[in-house]
């Protein structure tokens, strides 16, 4: 079987596309995201008056002229994995004054994408057969699997074990270990060892079966990140990197060594690395700037076959 996987697309509704149509593109059978769905932040677009809109967009202030410029940016925020959100002045500071406003507003919006996603991915993936799963990363809201549970053709795989076809399992789980940001599906390692020997447990043959965890073993070199001072900024301009992955997920590795293990989490982390009898796949994110990055894989019975990393 072929599978193409890719993962941290973010609210990129780019990506998201790209990710849907890649399986007629590289004539692959299985559709692998492995986490994080969710964008980063609403964009305000503020009606000024006149037809005229205001957004600040990556600290780029501009001035949209007319409601189709407005709808234009929209598509430009949600490609880069925002939300756009068409508001006023005065809705602005009702929302900035009341507590837990914002908050609620973004749930919204991530929820509405979502469903979206799945309507688009049930509506071009009818009738090819390509089956499509995902596993909600880190950074994703719980409220975030009953949409995906929805969808007809997607399927959630969080902390299942399923099979790929008659050799191979595939065993998920998106939680990773803790994060400076204390996002909704983190825990300590230990707590992220006992979940993970958990859902292995379900597998019949581990050895032979594919690792879909979004974290990234420890020291794999598929973990390295920008080195943060106290206040989250990157010491020396981004340039020292430090591993940030999983000693849980190292360890069940090391223990069950599968053939394949897919990981994201750190979009800086692309690459490929064996360790002893695993081939660990971290395909990096670009999604901000409308790039998919993936990896199609050729699952042999008892082997991984061919493997090329893409961007796209």
């Amino acid at each position: 079987m072929k599978l193409f996987f890719a993962t941290d697309v973010h609210g990129s509704e780019i990506c998201w596309k790209k990710f849907i149509s890649a399986g007629k593109f590289y004539e692959a059978d299985t559709l692998i995201l492995g986490g994080d769905m969710t964008g980063k932040a609403i964009i305000p677009i503020i009606a000024q008056g006149g037809g005229k809109y205001k957004v600040t967009l990556l600290e780029q202030e501009s001035i949209l002229d007319g409601k189709e410029e407005a709808d234009k940016m929209a598509a430009t925020i949600q490609n880069r994995g925002y939300y756009p959100y068409i508001t006023t002045p005065d809705e602005v500071n009702e929302i900035s004054s009341t507590p837990g406003k914002s908050d609620e507003l973004f749930l919204v919006q991530v929820l509405k994408t979502l469903e979206r996603w799945m309507e688009y991915a049930d509506q071009k993936l009818a009738g090819t057969g390509i089956r499509c799963y995902v596993c909600p990363g880190n950074d994703d809201v719980f409220e975030v699997d009953a949409v995906i549970a929805s969808s007809k053709l997607v399927r959630s795989v969080e902390g299942d074990v399923i099979q790929l076809d008659e050799h191979h399992e595939m065993v998920s789980s998106g939680w990773a270990n803790p994060t400076p940001w204390d996002t909704h599906r983190e825990e300590p390692d230990e707590a992220l060892l006992a979940r993970l020997e958990a859902v292995i447990a379900k597998a019949k043959n581990p050895a032979n079966a594919v690792f879909n965890f979004h974290a990234p073993p420890y020291g794999s070199g598929l973990d390295e990140a920008p080195e943060l001072t106290k206040d989250l900024r990157p010491t020396y301009a981004g340039r020292s990197l430090v591993p940030v992955g999983s000693k849980s997920v190292l360890a069940m590795l090391d223990k069950y060594q599968p053939l394949l293990g897919l990981h994201g989490h750190i979009h800086e982390g692309k690459g490929t690395r064996k360790y002893k009898k695993t081939l660990c796949i971290n395909p990096g994110s670009m999604y901000e700037q409308g790039m998919l990055h993936g990896a199609i894989v050729d699952l042999k019975p008892q082997k991984v076959g061919n493997y090329v990393l893409t961007t796209g």
